[in-house]
């Protein structure tokens, strides 16, 4: 059996392309770095390198460029989180070999809201994302990405007045098909990182 060195806290970013998975990462890393930890992140794309080459570059003073890393998962990165995570799961041993004082890996990966939930082998603790512009109604239709996951996060909210959004119902129907909380945030202002930050704390770093 191969030697694995897998033992660091693990939290999964999952929600539908342009939902903000990447500038909540970005609001977040730093303040994670801030509080002292040393932080991987990993990257699920179908063919490319493309958006962790991205973090690299948007991380390079404060994580180390191997630290970042990108896996593809050559078919829908769902695939790569849920069914079979043994490519996630090398990549974080990976990071061990070199950084066994990792305190945290975070584990992005798109996918649909029926699909982009994380195997519990993978990730200790995840965060599902969607934007206000994906229609009022996301919450509702109860998909296992939103139900499932620890944190629901609500982005974009700015964009509210602008789709026909009610942030009030969203929350409410939220709230009534799941158990976990539900954070309301604007990545580009910065609303709600700091309370996304506290659930991610509570729920996984300092529990």
């Amino acid at each position: 059996m191969k030697q694995t060195y897998r033992d660091v806290a693990t939290v999964g970013i999952g929600g539908p392309v342009g939902s903000g998975k990447t500038s909540l990462l970005t609001e977040l890393v730093p303040r994670l770095r801030a509080e002292g930890l040393n932080v991987g992140v990993i990257a699920n794309d179908i063919l490319t390198q493309e958006d962790a080459n991205a973090l690299r570059e948007r991380f390079a003073d404060i994580v180390p460029s191997d630290l970042v890393a990108g896996v593809e998962t050559g078919a829908c990165p769902h695939t790569g989180i849920r069914e079979d995570p043994s490519m996630n799961l090398q990549q974080i041993d990976s990071f061990l070999v070199d950084h066994p004082e990792l305190d945290l890996v975070l584990v992005e990966s798109g996918g649909d809201n029926l699909a982009a939930t994380f195997n519990p082998e993978l990730a200790d603790y995840s965060m599902y994302v969607i934007s206000v512009a994906e229609g009022e109604d996301i919450p509702r239709k109860r998909g296992p990405g939103v139900v499932e996951c620890d944190l629901l996060v609500v982005n974009k909210t700015d964009l509210a007045p602008h789709v026909g959004a009610d942030l009030d119902t969203m929350v409410r129907e939220a709230e009534a098909v799941r158990d976990g909380p539900t954070v309301l945030t604007d990545c580009k202002a910065t609303e709600g990182i700091e309370e996304v930050q506290a659930h991610l704390d509570e729920g996984v770093l300092f529990a």
